[in-house]
């Protein structure tokens, strides 16, 4: 309680934790603001009927970032997904396309102009998204078959209206996380997330109390600790890589002759690699149904009775397998494109600095990228394992693995993803109260 005392104490620190409580509180009544033309006595009637298992196949994704708000057809619907999937897209069209590489390494000026098309693609995906939801909720398809979430007399311009509040909300949720990360302390889109998640802690833990009792509830209370302090094993693990500098002579002064380390985490990827992989999950389930929902009747094809069934179920093998190849899959992906041991081993070469041992150039970048892909082996294998773990949990027929399914406030990716944005921003306060500290002292 001393570091949050402190930090309180510190005017500068205390505003920015002011407003990043603000904004989160901002947007957390959001969530809870229905969209006109919503008959929300039905929303909530059903809501308070349906079981957290049925919505987890569909639209666990967006309902778990959202904090439940997608289900209550609120202003806040689609959540900050639309930012996370084109702040993706555009770090991986990095890749693909010269100028967006060119822009990467220009500087702040390029970045700026990358954030801008990230902005733009954000609204364009948000539109996709809320004009599928709003066209499941009209066709009678969000929250169960033939369910009228929607008001009677309802006509085109109130579900274009539906879909316009949406897509600015999102919009909204969008600046707001800019304005944490900017004003607030933290990373802004991360905190919302958080925020997002944490709001369903209470009441999965009360359907995993309701629905299994108190043993299994305190069995899953104990797995969560558990899983907490392996995530923060893990995140904090990092190998460090001993650096020397050479001694250089600049005018009268000596520069160099240090040792110091180079800190390569063990989970290089973050979240990134899950969230996205969650994503695709679920896109092409989400696609299918807006098709198929104004056919009497589904098609029986291959697509329908194989891969649907598949995806559809989250404790089946084949949804297992195929969500832990692809959260292995973007790992190596993401850190292939966000490390370059090419460039650390000639900024180090520039620099003087040399690992002992080891002869500057491409000598060090290929024992740089031996050493990453070797810790990028178990933290690929380490996300992997804490997604599908609660899918397994459903396999083998164990209740109360989160109320929620796969995407529930105690599955494996929500705590993943709190513990690594608790940690993130836990060190940004520390950082912040060493330097206040610090000025102080030289004061």
């Amino acid at each position: 309680m001393s570091a949050i005392v402190q930090a309180f104490k510190d005017a500068d620190l205390r505003k920015k934790i002011l407003v990043t409580i603000a904004l989160i509180i901002l947007y957390r009544i959001g969530a809870q603001i229905p969209t006109p033309g919503v008959d929300y006595g039905i929303i909530a009637e059903r809501l308070n009927a349906l079981t957290q298992g049925d919505e987890a196949n569909i639209f666990s994704v967006i309902s778990l970032f959202s904090g439940g708000a997608l289900l209550q057809l609120s202003i806040f619907a689609i959540g900050i997904m639309p930012y996370i999937t084109a702040s993706i897209i555009v770090q991986l069209l990095t890749v693909v396309i010269p100028r967006f590489e060119e822009l990467k390494k220009e500087g702040q000026s390029g970045q700026a102009k990358m954030t801008q098309y990230t902005r733009y693609l954000t609204v364009a995906l948000a539109l996709l998204q809320s004009s599928g939801i709003v066209a499941l909720a009209d066709r009678e398809q969000l929250l169960g078959q033939g369910v009228p979430v929607l008001v009677e007399d309802r006509n085109l311009w109130t579900l274009a209206m539906m879909v316009i509040v949406m897509t600015s909300g999102a919009v909204l949720i969008m600046w707001l996380g800019e304005i944490i990360t900017e004003k607030g302390v933290g990373n802004g889109m991360s905190l919302l997330i958080f925020a997002g998640i944490a709001t369903r802690l209470p009441t999965d833990g009360a359907n995993i109390l309701r629905q299994s009792g108190p043993v299994v509830f305190a069995v899953v209370i104990v797995a969560v600790i558990l899983l907490v302090v392996g995530i923060v094993f893990i995140e904090q693990g990092q190998r460090r890589i001993p650096v020397q500098y050479a001694k250089r002579m600049v005018g009268r002064r000596q520069y160099g002759g240090t040792s110091t380390y180079l800190p390569l985490k063990v989970n290089q990827a973050g979240v990134i690699p899950v969230i996205f992989a969650s994503s695709l999950m679920y896109v092409p389930v989400l696609i299918t149904q807006i098709i198929n929902s104004n056919k009497p009747t589904p098609p029986d094809n291959w697509w329908m009775s194989t891969v649907m069934a598949w995806l559809q179920n989250p404790a089946s093998w084949q949804y297992i397998l195929i969500y832990f190849t692809l959260i292995i899959f973007f790992a190596y992906f993401y850190v292939s494109i966000q490390y370059d041991p090419y460039e650390q081993a000639e900024n180090m070469k520039k620099y003087g600095g040399f690992i002992p041992g080891i002869r500057p150039g491409r000598p060090t970048a290929e024992y740089l990228a031996f050493v990453m892909n070797r810790l990028l082996f178990v933290g690929a294998i380490y996300l992997g394992l804490i997604a599908i773990l609660p899918n397994i949990a459903m396999d083998l027929g164990i209740s109360g693995s989160g109320g929620g399914g796969t995407m529930s406030a105690f599955g494996g990716t929500a705590i993943l993803i709190m513990v690594s944005v608790a940690l993130t921003t836990v060190k940004q306060i520390e950082s912040q109260l060493l330097q206040s500290n610090y000025e102080g002292l030289l004061k």
